[in-house]
Formats: structure tokens, C-alpha cells, sequence
């Protein structure tokens, strides 16, 4: 007898809907249990098993111990594609390991404020640097047969009241900032599954949103995927056929709400949709069941491997950003460092445990906490101590966790200080030993009033189960720091644009409003002239790179022109090391508000001491369009537009006008 997973997929799909009755096609659309499907025996269907995983296989869903990468938000600081594909891969090994055929990752929502408690799981508050990533991630989940799910469809962006809130955001918002990255995972990473969110986008529930799940999403970027609820999120639609009619495939969990059997056999009946339409939805969850069934003929999977272990490290290292090191003071060296203090609550605290930070949560095998990898590096030749005032060097580790009130699915911090004695040990510390590095574990952005006190301030984020050993490598030289801020450190609180009224955060128990519009992130900063403490895109190293003229092939552009720049860039220091080139793009007069200049493209380059490189980006006109409120059309004005090159937002090196029309 032949299985549902032999021949062609699209006629598989066809055969087996013909096969079932309406009760079995309806019994599909709901899961059985927490991360698991129902099967039909009869047809030899095989249940299908989901797994979360935006930073390794989720605890609750294999009940095993797998490699935990560094959380998202580390791997936006890598600003590294390349990466962000070996990542992928390895996730899904790690995810067929354990049986699973959906990974619910990448995390992609915009970082808007500071106090989202899942911060840490989003890579960015860019659009281009959320898009580039993500499609690489889905690119290497997606080679190995196992399916990505790209999260939380759209405009999830906190925790507070996120079952009731209703986020009101403007047309344009949405398609220049919130969308960006879910487009580019179907256009170009055709990517196998999309989850809706818990919150309602203009008052209309994510899960039975027809604009943004059907006209978008399938009819616009062409997804042919299936869509899922995020978990028990349909408790908040209308019905069953709403849900349906809307492009919802799948709800999860356990027996479903809007999607309960019974319910549906009501509506069923009743007219509220016909099996055809039925049918129209289960054809495009069958379709990725089938190619991603473990008896489809894929690689067998893999999980906590020294492979996979070594890549945790090279991520972790990755993503270390130096945002300050006054007189040169990192890196260490061990030949002068006999003496090492080393203090502060995260120096040897475990964070890749269980359910750590909700749904993001990895149980590792094992985990290197900064103390043991320090240890482990120096050996015998460097004392570590524990009295900043007897030593050559101190370094303290402060930062948040994964509780609620931190950095954790479920809540929102409630302010971007840390707690008070944590910045009166740094001060404390600084006080006794002029040689204070301060290296923060967390996962969100924070207020540092001892900045200017601190000569060296390292961000190691939450950096996985070797997070240790690369926070080692890289204050003792044996990495040169690469990483870049994904996301504005602001002064204040109050300096952020979803803070300057209540209404935009964390709102009442129906709505959010998204009054910054366009302006999230360092758009808002550059627009009103406010100085951020670290911004995005910076990121020290320790060596230095020299930037060369800008050549522009032809200044004068056409629509359907590419544009190409191209640079030198060299290592002009003493040491190896990545740089990250940023190229930015600004209209000189807009016939409506936009940014002072918008990401548009980047490069991660490695260069060895004394190298040179010639790097070339090429433009097409989108680079220039917005989104029009009137025409609901990407639009682009004829004029002049300001193109600058630099290593953040605020160290721009180069700068250029072309004409576009």
C-alpha cells in the first residue's frame, strides 16, 4: 500500500483528502497535546511534532538536554548572516534529534521598547538587519527538511496584558518596520510556516486577522505554507469559520478553542464554511506535514555534538560588543595580570536551564559560566581573587536573569535600571581598582549612570552554554570583539519613543499606540537630535579600520538602476579582526516625514592586520521607497538622497549624494 509520504507531494495531498471524511479533516486543525498534532491511523498520517526553539530545542517539548545557543539578541549583534545559516542548520539537527518536524523560530519581532520582557529573543529594532538574518536562519532550518516557523505575526512587541492588547499601528509602520522581515522570510526564504501572535493589530485578533493572513500574507508575498496560532491565542477570536476564512491552518495547543471538534462540526453544519474551503486550508498544513515527515528521506539529526558545541562558542564570541575601552585597557594580558578580581552576581550564575525565559528556555548538557571560563583560560598563571583593592584587574558581572520582571516571556520589566546594588558594586569596585571592566549579561538594553566611571564595558548578552569561555577568549585577546548593537541604548527611559506618552506603553488592557510610527529605534533619535548612550550599529574592537574614498559607479539613478558603491576598507591596527560596514540612506527633501537615514545595506568583514579589501553594494531602487498612507503603495520620490557609510548610525565615515529620477 502506498504511504502518504511517497510520490509527488501536491498529488499525496490530493489522495488523502479525498480519503477522509469530514470529521477527520477536521480533527486535523487542532493539535492533541502540547507540541503535537493528531494523526489519522487509518491513512498511515503520522502525528506531527512541533518543538520550540528560538535559541536551541525547547526543554518542554523534547524533555531532553540540547545544545543552548546564544539567545537571539546576541546573534543580531553578531550582524552575521553567514552565522545566523550555520545556526539554523545546526537548530534543526538539533530539532530532528528529537523527533521534531517545526522549529517556532526565528524570533523576529522589532525591538520597540526596552522593557519587552522577550527582547532578548528578537534580534533587532532594524528591519534590514532583522530580514538578513532571518532569512538565513530559515535557509538553514529549512535545508536540513525540518520546517521553520517564523514568529509572532505581527506587531507582538511586549508581554504586558499580550492576551487582550490590541496594537494600533499605522499601514506604513507596518509595512516599513513590522513586516519587513516576515516578507522576506516567504520571498525569499520560502519559508514553511508563519505563527500567529496573541495580540490583535487594529482591534482584529492575529489569528482570524484576514488582511494580514490572507491578503498579505498569501496573496501578496505568496506564502504557501501553513499558518499556527501561537499557543492557546485563539481563545481570543470570534469562531471557528473566522479563524478558517481568515487563513489560520492550525491551532495550538492540546484540543483547541475556536478550533475544538466539536464547535467545528457545529459550524460545519450550520453552513458557516463549506469543504471546500475546508479543504483549501488542510492542503496547505498537509503539504509541509508530508515533505517534513521523518519517512520523507532526510538527514538524521544530531544533537550536542562538539560540533554544535564549538559553534555555540564562535556565536557567543560573535555577539560580545565592547561599547567602552578607554586607555586601551582590554584586552588583558595574561603576562601582566598576576592578580584578577572577579565579582558580581552573573559572574557564576547558570542561565541555560528549563524554562529560563519561557518558551525560549534550552536544559544544556552542560554550561560554562564566565568564572569557570575565566579559570579555565588562566590556568595556574593568574590568581583570581575576590578583593578588587589587591588586584591588577577587576571585572564585574552584572546584569538581569530570565524571571518575570526581567528578561522572560510573560512580563514586562518594569524600568531599565538595574537593581541598586548592582550599580553600587560597580562603583564600589571602580573605587578600588581603577582597572574595573564592567561585563553585562543580559538581554535587553540598561541604564548605566557609572558609564563615564568604567574605563572598559563589554555587553556579553545572554551568550549560551559557552557563553563562558568566549567571554574569557575575548578579555584575555584571544578574540578581537566583532559584535555591533542591534539595538539603541538609550540614556533614559523616557528617551525612548514608545515612553514619551502612557498610551504607547504598556497601554490599558485593549490597546497599545504605535504613535512613533516609522520613527522605533535610532529613526527616533536621529529625528529628534537626542543623544543615545550607545547607539545602534556601535561596537569597538581592538584593532582599527581605516575607511577609503567612496566610488559611485553613476550618481545619476534610474528606476530600474542598480546602484553600486564601492569602498576600501583596511585593518590598519595591530590585530586581526571583523568589522562591520553599515551603509545608510536618507532623502534630502521628503514630501512626507521620514528618517534621517535608514540601514540599507551591511557587510561583516574579517580582515587580518594590514589588510585591505575593495567591498561593493549594489542598490536597487527600493533602498529609496516608502510606503504611502494615501495610495497604500510603496512609493519613491524624485530627488536627492544623502548615501553614508560608517561602522554605527552615529560614526559615519562616508557620505554621498545620488539623484534618483
Amino acid at each position: 500500500m502506498t504511504t502518504p509520504y511517497e510520490g509527488d507531494p501536491d498529488a499525496r495531498v490530493q489522495s488523502l483528502l479525498r480519503e477522509m471524511t469530514v470529521d477527520e479533516k477536521l480533527s486535523l486543525l487542532a493539535g492533541k497535546s502540547l507540541f503535537r498534532t493528531k494523526g489519522i491511523p487509518r491513512l498511515a498520517l503520522a502525528p506531527m511534532k512541533l518543538s520550540d526553539g528560538p535559541r536551541g530545542v525547547g526543554f518542554h517539548s523534547s524533555l531532553r538536554r540540547c545544545t543552548a545557543f546564544p539567545t537571539g539578541i546576541a546573534l543580531g549583534a553578531s550582524w552575521d548572516p553567514e552565522l545566523a545559516r550555520e545556526f539554523g542548520e545546526a537548530l534543526a539537527l538539533e530539532a530532528r534529534a528529537v523527533g521534531a518536524q517545526v522549529i517556532l523560530g526565528p524570533a523576529v519581532n522589532i525591538c520597540r521598547t526596552p522593557l519587552n520582557g522577550r527582547t532578548f529573543e528578537y534580534f533587532t529594532e532594524d528591519p534590514e538587519l532583522n530580514s538578513r538574518l532571518a532569512v538565513e536562519v530559515i535557509r538553514g532550518i529549512q535545508s536540513t527538511g525540518v520546517a521553520a516557523c517564523v514568529k509572532h505575526y505581527a506587531a507582538n512587541n511586549q508581554e504586558t496584558n499580550r492576551y487582550r492588547n490590541s496594537s494600533q499601528v499605522s499601514a506604513r509602520a507596518l509595512r516599513e518596520i513590522y513586516l519587513p522581515a516576515f516578507e522576506a522570510a516567504v520571498r525569499e526564504a520560502d519559508v514553511w510556516s508563519v505563527m500567529a501572535a496573541y495580540n490583535a493589530v487594529n482591534g482584529v485578533a492575529a489569528c482570524e486577522h484576514k488582511p494580514l493572513l490572507h491578503d498579505i500574507l498569501r496573496q501578496e508575498y505568496g506564502f504557501s505554507g501553513f499558518v499556527v496560532s501561537d499557543w492557546f491565542a485563539v481563545r481570543r477570536t470570534g469562531s471557528g469559520a473566522s479563524c478558517l476564512r481568515a487563513g489560520l491552518n492550525l491551532e495550538m495547543p492540546g484540543r483547541g478553542s475556536s478550533y475544538r471538534h466539536s464547535r467545528l462540526k457545529r459550524e460545519f453544519a450550520a453552513g458557516a464554511f463549506s469543504e471546500a474551503e475546508l479543504d483549501g486550508s488542510l492542503r496547505h498544513l498537509l503539504r509541509i506535514w508530508l515533505r517534513t515527515s521523518p519517512e520523507a528521506g532526510h538527514p538524521a539529526g544530531r544533537r550536542n555534538t562538539p560540533e554544535h558545541q564549538q559553534l555555540a562558542r564562535r556565536m557567543a564570541a560573535a555577539g560580545i560588543t565592547l561599547l567602552r575601552n578607554k586607555g586601551g585597557l582590554l584586552p588583558l594580558d595574561l603576562a601582566g595580570v598576576t592578580r584578577l578580581a572577579v565579582v558580581g552576581p552573573r559572574a557564576d550564575k547558570r542561565i541555560c536551564r528549563p524554562l529560563y525565559g519561557g518558551s525560549a528556555g534550552v536544559w544544556s548538557p552542560y554550561e560554562i559560566t564566565p568564572l569557570q571560563g575565566l579559570r579555565e583560560l588562566v590556568g595556574d598563571k593568574c590568581e583570581i581573587v575576590s578583593d578588587p583593592g589587591t588586584a591588577d584587574a577587576a571585572i564585574v558581572f552584572i546584569g538581569l536573569g530570565h524571571r518575570i520582571g526581567g528578561d522572560s516571556e510573560g512580563g514586562d520589566r518594569k524600568s531599565m535600571q538595574l537593581p541598586p546594588e548592582q550599580d553600587a558594586l560597580v562603583r564600589k569596585t571602580v573605587a578600588q581598582n581603577a582597572n574595573t571592566i564592567v561585563v553585562l549579561v543580559s538581554g535587553s538594553p540598561l541604564e548605566m549612570p557609572w558609564a563615564d566611571e568604567v574605563p572598559a564595558i563589554v555587553m556579553a548578552w545572554y551568550p549560551g552554554m559557552e557563553g563562558g569561555r568566549a567571554i574569557a577568549d575575548v578579555l584575555f585577546g584571544r578574540v578581537n570583539p566583532g559584535g555591533k548593537l542591534p539595538i539603541t541604548f538609550p540614556r533614559t527611559l523616557a528617551d525612548s519613543p514608545a515612553h514619551s506618552e502612557p498610551r504607547r506603553f504598556p497601554g490599558d488592557s485593549r490597546e497599545v499606540w504605535y504613535d512613533e510610527d516609522i520613527f522605533v529605534g535610532y529613526r527616533h533619535f536621529d529625528r529628534r537630535g537626542i543623544e543615545p548612550l550607545f547607539p545602534f550599529g556601535h561596537g569597538l574592537s581592538y584593532t582599527t579600520f581605516t575607511y577609503g574614498a567612496l566610488a559611485i559607479q553613476n550618481s545619476s539613478w534610474k528606476p530600474d538602476d542598480v546602484l553600486r558603491l564601492s569602498l576600501q576598507l583596511t585593518n590598519s591596527g595591530e590585530r586581526d579582526g571583523s568589522e562591520v560596514v553599515q551603509l545608510y540612506v536618507g532623502a534630502r527633501a521628503p514630501s512626507l516625514p521620514r528618517p534621517e537615514r535608514e540601514l540599507r545595506a551591511f557587510r561583516k568583514v574579517f580582515l587580518r592586520a594590514g589588510e585591505s579589501r575593495t567591498l561593493e553594494f549594489d542598490l536597487t531602487a527600493r533602498a529609496l521607497a516608502y510606503y504611502c498612507p494615501e495610495s497604500l503603495r510603496w512609493r519613491i520620490d524624485e530627488g536627492d538622497y544623502t548615501v553614508s557609510i560608517g561602522a554605527s548610525s552615529r560614526d559615519l565615515r562616508l557620505q554621498a549624494t545620488v539623484s534618483y529620477g
